[in-house]
């Protein structure tokens, strides 16, 4: 249901404003009267909810400096400019620095009714359009953060686009470390829910009757998740470790929705083995309401030259933040971030990095050492996935290009003179690998 927008009617005379106010009432309007500009303005300012209805002539800061106030505050505000008699051509001039229409006085009632519908229509659908944009905006914001141009990347984006906008509840799963989070923003900020609340809970985070209470209620203070979660996302992180009470509750609380869903839930699980998982965790009836709608995140291992561009991106953060040089990765090094099982997934190459990055200023240690270091006793830092020498090749030819293009903000020069290549060698292998130069400058 569209909200009703209010109509702010600004006049110093008494009489005149309560006039307007009543016969706008009766039309079916919300009114609220001021009787100064100054009054106005403590009220009134961007993406107001509202219209606004004002005399020219007043004491104080008159409807011409108020009118050039508010349009400052929010151009796409529509005002309604009051008039007498000689201040029409005052009027046609406040109607060129921003304002809607005018009325002379004595106003025609239906006149004033005809502009306030068509003023709050226009308002409504300003503030509507911003608000999309606002939505997409976001939306583009986290999608951003799924890096990689990986085919498994490409089909992870344009699930979540898909599956962002069905109504249907949704189970993320994959393994720990793989960002299914992230996922879970995602698929709220694309989707038509994206103005309304996410709300996130650890069901592994709670024991029993705390996770009752943080779901259901009642609560001593704030609201249970499923009320604050009302008409947007709720999103239920290790959805394994609901027990059979909360999980008959769970049910229960879906089937009263019915459908399509008030509450959409994206339920989030982490494959962990053979009886930890939701399939194996959760009651038929619960699993299939839950997964009616399903995304498998990959591993980092099956995402290739994602590796490098991920690295690249997280040493840089890391580089920033400690006021040093990022660490340069050679031919070697790179075949072993490619060749690494990573058992952590994106969160173990985060903590990679930022160690590389803490070496570097050092001046010491190397990528092998802390691969080696960050797996199991027994794990060796190469994967038993082989794949052709072309592949690593071609992964760091592209990582040593996008490198050195951000290192020079996109000097087609500098990276000439660096990599000692001429000028077609690498526009073809630029074109090859996808990389623009107005991305770096």
């Amino acid at each position: 249901m569209a909200r009703k927008l209010k109509i702010a009617i600004v006049d110093d005379e008494p009489d005149m404003r309560e006039s307007i106010s009543q016969w706008l009432v009766l039309s079916g309007f919300q009114t609220e009267t001021y009787a100064s500009a100054e009054d106005a303005l403590k009220v009134i300012g961007a993406d107001w909810p509202g219209v606004v209805v004002t005399d020219i002539r007043m004491p104080g800061m008159d409807g011409m400096t108020f009118l050039k106030r508010l349009m400052g505050l929010d151009s796409g505000l529509p005002v309604i400019m009051i008039t007498g008699h000689g201040d029409v051509p005052m009027a046609v001039e406040a109607m060129r620095l921003g304002a809607m229409d005018f009325m002379e006085k004595p106003f025609n009632p239906d006149r004033m009714t005809e502009l306030a519908k068509k003023a709050t229509q226009s308002r409504r659908l300003t503030l509507d359009n911003r608000a999309l944009r606002r939505d997409l905006s976001e939306g583009q914001q986290v999608m951003s953060k799924l890096i990689g141009t990986s085919p498994v990347m490409e089909r992870l984006r344009e699930d979540i686009l898909d599956l962002g906008q069905a109504d249907g509840h949704v189970l993320i799963d994959g393994e720990t470390g793989t960002g299914k989070t992230l996922v879970a923003h995602a698929l709220h900020a694309v989707g038509p829910r994206a103005s309304k609340k996410f709300v996130p809970v650890s069901c592994a985070a709670y024991n029993d009757e705390a996770l009752a209470s943080r779901l259901f209620g009642p609560l001593e203070n704030g609201v249970p998740a499923v009320e604050e979660a009302r008409g947007g996302t709720l999103c239920l992180e290790d959805v394994e470790a609901l027990s059979e009470p909360l999980q008959a509750r769970l049910l229960a609380f879906i089937s009263e929705q019915g459908t399509p869903a008030e509450t959409r839930i994206i339920a989030i699980s982490n494959a962990r083995g053979e009886g930890r998982k939701a399939e194996d965790s959760l009651r038929p009836d619960l699993f299939y309401r839950l997964s009616a709608l399903k995304i498998t995140l990959p591993p980092l291992r099956a995402r290739g030259e994602d590796i490098l561009a991920l690295f690249t991106r997280m040493t840089e953060q890391f580089s920033e933040e400690y006021g040093c040089e990022p660490p340069q990765v050679n031919a070697q090094e790179a075949a072993q971030l490619l060749q690494a099982p990573w058992p952590g997934n994106i969160r173990q190459l985060i903590n990679v990095a930022e160690r590389a990055v803490l070496q570097n200023r050092r001046g010491s240690g190397s990528i092998a050492s802390l691969l080696m270091a960050d797996g199991d006793d027994n794990q060796q830092a190469t994967t038993t996935e082989g794949k052709p020498l072309k592949e690593y090749v071609e992964s760091f030819e592209k990582m040593l290009i996008d490198n050195t293009m951000r290192r020079h903000k996109g000097s087609i020069a500098s990276v000439m003179e660096e990599l000692c290549l001429p000028r077609r060698t690498l526009n073809e292998k630029m074109a090859k690998y996808g990389l623009q130069r107005g991305d770096y400058l």
